[in-house]
């Protein structure tokens, strides 16, 4: 094993010797998303140098319901404390030839889309260049996973300790929805979050994966940067 791969089966495992794990799932219609990205793309890469991809939106949902359920974003210190936060210091998976690596950008909660989409672009670039330092490497409050990109569907995550939930992101797949009580064709997406059941309950779960539905459903609910 590599060094990182080392710390970071050492870091997992303790997670998973710690932590009570949940998992519950969602599914998002992506077709507002995919709208906007193709309107948006070609003007915003001009503008602002940036690729204009999902995980932007994602994260901006993603504070937006971290602020109506704040224990999503919180930690438990010393066993039986539980620490608040009024920020989001996001931690972004990425996978590098030697492991996997969670480099965190922060504060976003005061981010535009597009500044969350080039802050990810920035980091991940930094780590496939072998260039992190340990502070990107250092905190985080909320972690997003996107194992969509190499196909795969669904699943779950470990949590990235001390954080309190890991939201799994998945592919895009064409397949019927039921839409005003018809059948439609539509790019879907299963997202799934991976959270401590010491801190959260199952109906605080659903209530943050359906507000991040709800926001990524209705783009208009979220300030496009």
């Amino acid at each position: 094993m590599t060094r990182i791969r080392q710390k970071t089966a050492q870091h997992l495992k303790e997670s998973q010797n710690k932590a009570a794990f949940l998992t519950t799932f969602n599914e998002v219609d992506m077709s507002k998303i995919i709208k906007f990205r193709k309107k948006n793309k070609d003007r915003i890469l001009e503008k602002h140098g940036v690729k204009l991809g999902f995980m932007g939106a994602m994260a901006k949902a993603s504070v937006l319901a971290l602020k109506e359920i704040p224990a999503v974003n919180a930690s438990v210190e010393n066993s039986d404390t539980i620490v608040y936060r009024d920020y989001v210091d996001l931690s972004v998976a990425a996978s590098i030839p030697e492991g996997l690596v969670t480099p965190v950008l922060r504060n976003i909660e005061s981010m535009s889309i597009v500044e969350i989409e080039k802050g990810i672009s920035e980091l991940v670039a930094k780590a496939r260049d072998g260039k992190l330092t340990m502070e990107d490497l250092m905190g985080g409050s909320f972690t997003i996973s996107n194992s969509g990109i190499w196909g795969s569907l669904f699943g779950t995550s470990i949590i990235n300790m001390p954080q309190t939930a890991v939201l799994g992101t998945y592919g895009i797949l064409d397949r019927p929805a039921a839409v005003n009580g018809r059948a439609e064709i539509r790019p879907m997406m299963y997202i799934a979050l991976t959270y401590e059941h010491r801190i959260l309950d199952g109906r605080e779960a659903v209530r943050f994966l359906n507000t991040v539905n709800n926001n990524l459903e209705r783009p208009e609910s979220m300030l496009w940067g």
